[in-house]
């Protein structure tokens, strides 16, 4: 029995009673998979050298610090991720680029390096099998999703979490290349399952986006098959048995998503004045806050955040997503709820923000809370796009030494009785000293 898109975020919010009558409960010492391999047969390509293409990848995914425990060591990466669970892969198609080989490839994360799964003859691309009219000169970044990394802790809401992971990693796209002076446009409408079929995947994992970062050339590539094994790359062993569970309401949720209604072109390309060597430090340390002091932070600062936050996202289908916020500890700011920039209602709503973010302090103590909705027809391309914003917010903020904490859970109609707007809500985040 389908399960209509709509009925899968109703069915998927939390409330008062419902994370007090089912709450997750996980078996910590068998954690999924968080690492994918291929066999050690395939040429590697390491990213640890001085190579300006190699670094760039290593500043959208790559391990930037790791913590060790008496049972257990704990990476994390460039990318945040809900829960450190990282559920998803990034793979690409690189040509004319220095230090590869024109090819595809599998960026695993584990050993820093780029996975030559298959070399490309001049004529051959990718580009014929999506369907494109075009070949990219430059990479081609295929995002996808193994959703058991996620749904084994948060369950039937983990197709929110791939999602925004997904625009999170995007984001880290994004300002690599930023960093690197490479053009940058996304993706959204193509044959999704025809490319999973490509890859030879299962119904265990699955692409959801395609960024572009090169150029476009007037020439047509032929097609081509690819030889590679169907890997499991999120299920853990237990008693020499790979277990993986299945869950049905995140598989029909992604396959009733795939077809994009009324797609908008967003041409304009966002506008950026980072110092770079400080921004490229940012994206290394980029870490989610604990816990706020309650300081305020400048006027000055937050619109500079603001002006990051709202830039132009390039692609194909650009959804509207609103940015809802309350204005708790900003000097000069007047306390209130705001949409878009736009004061709505003036108070100081700090306490009903932290109480909506599950009653998590992180949303009550904050200089500024956020709650990114959509009325969006296209699921998938709202959600990654709150993904992307959700990224801005963490580097500009810390760009500016101000902490920032996505929280992807929250009291889902509650944020719509108090913005007074019937919506979907895609995504709270909070920022402060």
């Amino acid at each position: 029995m389908l399960i209509p898109l709509n009925s899968y975020h109703q069915n998927t919010k939390h409330s008062y009673n419902s994370i007090r009558t089912n709450p997750n409960r996980v078996n910590w010492n068998n954690p999924p998979n968080k690492f994918k391999f291929y066999s050690k047969d395939y040429k590697r390509v390491s990213l640890n050298s001085q190579n300006e293409n190699y670094n760039f990848l290593y500043l959208i995914s790559g391990i930037s610090a790791k913590k060790t425990y008496p049972d257990t060591e704990y990476y994390l990466r460039i990318n945040p991720s809900a829960g450190a669970l990282y559920p998803n892969e990034v793979y690409f198609q690189v040509r004319n680029v220095n230090g590869f080989e024109d090819g595809i490839y599998h960026l695993e994360v584990a050993s820093s390096s780029a996975v030559l799964l298959k070399k490309l003859e001049k004529n051959q691309g990718i580009e014929e099998i999506l369907g494109l009219t075009y070949s990219v000169d430059g990479f081609m970044f295929f995002i996808s999703s193994l959703y058991f990394r996620s749904s084994w802790k948060y369950k039937n809401r983990a197709f929110r979490y791939c999602l925004l992971d997904a625009g999170h990693l995007m984001g880290c796209i994004e300002a690599s290349s930023y960093l690197f002076d490479k053009k940058f446009e996304i993706l959204y409408d193509f044959p999704k399952e025809k490319l999973n079929d490509f890859f030879h995947f299962d119904e265990k994992e699955f692409f959801t986006s395609i960024v572009i970062i090169g150029d476009k050339k007037e020439s047509k590539k032929k097609s081509f098959l690819l030889y590679i094994p169907s890997l499991d790359g999120a299920s853990y062993i237990e008693e020499n048995i790979s277990f993986f569970e299945k869950n049905e309401m995140v598989e029909i949720a992604y396959k009733d998503s795939l077809k994009i209604i009324d797609k908008k072109y967003q041409i304009n390309e966002a506008l950026f004045n980072f110092q770079k060597e400080k921004f490229q430090d940012t994206i290394f340390k980029r870490r989610s806050i604990r816990e706020f002091t309650k300081q305020s932070i400048s006027k000055i600062k937050f619109e500079s955040i603001m002006n990051v936050v709202n830039q132009a996202i390039k692609s194909d289908c650009d959804e509207s997503v609103d940015i809802f916020y309350t204005i708790n500890r900003v000097e000069g700011l007047t306390l209130g709820l705001y949409k878009n920039g736009e004061l709505l209602r003036v108070g100081d709503f700090s306490s009903t923000a932290g109480y909506l973010c599950l009653e998590q302090d992180l949303g009550k103590s904050s200089a500024v809370t956020f709650f990114l909705t959509t009325k969006s027809k296209n699921y998938q391309e709202a959600y990654q796009k709150a993904g992307i914003i959700g990224h801005r917010l963490y580097l500009a903020s810390n760009y500016l030494d101000i902490g920032c904490s996505g929280i992807g859970a929250y009291y889902d109609d509650e944020v719509c009785e108090f913005i007074e707007e019937s919506t979907m809500v895609l995504y709270a985040l909070a920022i402060g000293n």
